[in-house]
């Protein structure tokens, strides 16, 4: 992977990431969608996104979004990887974010001076959300576009771009914080987002973007 490679999938996908950006500024002004798009990062880990999203579908359409058993919701999460965790991950987002059957999240977000801080609350205090996670929350609801999400396909870019040495084998706060303080000066100094460099990279590792 190279520099000319990386320029040349921007141009070709640069309007379908500018859709991407339209839909999850669209996002933000919907506290319903703001929630769905916590769920679904909490499914997304080592689970295909489409079909974390296809779930995140299935539990709105089924009245399962905002209050749903934890057994249940193990049984329906049965196509995503550690489903029994996420079911609980789920259903103490459901108890911290809906208050009468509506969604309190996109007002917490609000009161954030700056992303750093809002992804340091939801690492601390929402179960099953980690670095990565809240930074793609953060993204898919167009905050935080600074913001890394240090998934395996990212990493192994960096370390072809030599951005990193070498991809760790687990990632420490301290060390998911220097890494993506490398990834955002890189894209610095090639001129591209942040935003639009995760989808870069996903289209070269993937063939694809989505979400």
């Amino acid at each position: 992977m190279d520099l000319d490679l990386i320029k040349n999938t921007l141009k070709q996908i640069k309007d379908k990431i500018e859709q991407k950006k339209l839909e999850f500024q669209q996002t933000f002004n919907s506290p319903h969608k703001v929630f769905k798009e916590l769920v679904f990062c909490l499914l997304t880990p080592q689970s295909k996104a489409e079909k974390a999203w296809d779930i995140v579908e299935y539990l709105d359409q089924n009245g399962l979004l905002y209050s749903a058993d934890k057994d249940l919701l193990a049984e329906v999460f049965k196509n995503v990887r550690f489903r029994f965790h996420k079911a609980e991950y789920v259903v103490l987002a459901q108890k911290q974010f809906i208050k009468n059957n509506t969604p309190t999240i996109k007002e917490l977000i609000e009161q954030f001076k700056n992303p750093i801080q809002c992804r340091n609350f939801l690492v601390k205090n929402v179960k099953g959300m980690g670095y990565k996670e809240a930074s793609h929350f953060l993204r898919n609801i167009y905050i935080g576009n600074n913001l890394a999400i240090l998934d395996r396909h990212i990493l192994r870019s960096l370390n072809e771009l030599g951005v990193v040495e070498k991809i760790p084998s687990s990632l420490s706060a301290k060390k998911y914080l220097e890494i993506e303080q490398k990834l955002v000066n890189y894209c610095k100094s090639i001129d591209i987002e942040p935003f639009y460099f995760d989808f870069i990279l996903w289209q070269i590792n993937t063939g694809r973007i989505f979400k």
